[in-house]
């Protein structure tokens, strides 16, 4: 059974997507392009349906040439070993880790944030899988009705959606809902059921370890004159409430939010989760913080009791356990610090 890491009742996401052919996809020959190799049984499960932000689509097959526009959204599929079937991927916030590495380097980078409209639709994509709204822009890939009209079906994770209605409440089981559906998309849903599995066992462990226990913790992912932290509706709460530990924020809502420097210092709190991002690295928050005359009088600061967690381990999506596991263990190395 899967672990409840949130008081409130979690609301199951069905997944997202699902696909019409591209209309402008090439059709393989089969002397040259053979494409990748079927994975056994996966073409007796289509058509599939999938929903998504309101959306459902119909995929008649499995995707040859998908393209993948954010990083939460390339990992999902490395995760799931559908590299052989990406036609490209876009838009890193930090470093893809080392498990994943060789399976990122054999996809081709369309840029390194997102692409142009042109040189996306220049990868003849048979499906377009993104982690946030923005990444269908009209300067970008399009808006899903303008693919849509294309012939191009596209997946937006339910953690992205527009309409704040359309979103799950956060928690492990919405992830897994989401890595269920892609892999439904994909044609490989026993990978998905194999994957969950693993990270239940890897949250078990960590709840059962509970190296937050008494700790009060800031999750600090960026700003300076006005902190940008984690909020009690995301995956920073759902890491310290796998950890055991009390989000110094957790009663604002939304998964980030602004918090306010006097809050911090009345806290006072114990340990400091830095978010190690392209645009605000934990370096940067390090020097931020030590250099200021008043913060650096925290005693979290002062024992420099920081725990430093990539980005994309932050977010729900497949690297939020490996997120919750890696806090734990760095909580765990304070403590025998001290």
């Amino acid at each position: 059974m899967r672990i409840a890491l949130l008081p409130k009742t979690v609301l199951s996401v069905t997944a997202v997507l699902v696909l019409s052919g591209c209309a402008g996809a090439p059709e393989a020959d089969s002397a040259s392009d053979p494409g990748p190799a079927d994975t056994s049984g996966s073409a007796s499960i289509f058509p599939v349906e999938v929903t998504s932000c309101g959306r459902t689509t119909t995929l008649a097959a499995r995707p040859r040439r998908a393209v993948t526009l954010n990083q939460g959204a390339t990992e999902v599929a490395l995760a799931l070993g559908v590299e052989d079937q990406l036609a490209g991927t876009a838009y890193l916030d930090d470093a893809v880790p080392a498990k994943w590495q060789a399976a990122y380097e054999s996809v081709d980078v369309l840029a390194e944030e997102y692409p142009s409209r042109e040189d996306l639709l220049a990868a003849q994509p048979d499906f377009v899988y993104a982690s946030y709204g923005s990444a269908f822009d009209a300067k970008v890939a399009g808006t899903r009705d303008e693919l849509d009209a294309a012939g191009t079906p596209s997946y937006l994770s339910p953690f992205g959606c527009e309409e704040a209605a359309d979103r799950p409440e956060p928690s492990f089981d919405a992830v897994w809902d989401e890595v269920e559906s892609v892999a439904t998309a994909f044609g490989v849903p026993e990978r998905a059921e194999q994957l969950v599995a693993e990270q239940q066992a890897l949250l078990d462990g960590i709840e059962e370890t509970a190296a937050g226990t008494g700790l009060d913790v800031l999750w600090f992912d960026s700003g300076d004159r006005t902190p940008y932290v984690g909020a009690g509706g995301g995956g920073p709460q759902l890491v310290l409430d796998a950890v055991g530990a009390t989000n110094v924020f957790g009663g604002l809502d939304d998964g980030w939010a602004d918090g306010t420097w006097e809050k911090v210092v009345a806290a006072n709190p114990d340990v400091i989760v830095l978010a190690d991002a392209s645009w605000s690295s934990a370096e940067d928050k390090i020097d931020y913080l030590e250099a200021d005359p008043v913060l650096r009088q925290l005693d979290a600061v002062a024992a420099e009791a920081y725990v430093v967690v990539p980005f994309s381990e932050t977010t729900p999506g497949v690297r939020l356990a490996d997120g919750a596991a890696s806090v734990s263990d760095q909580l765990l190395e304070l403590a025998a610090a001290r």
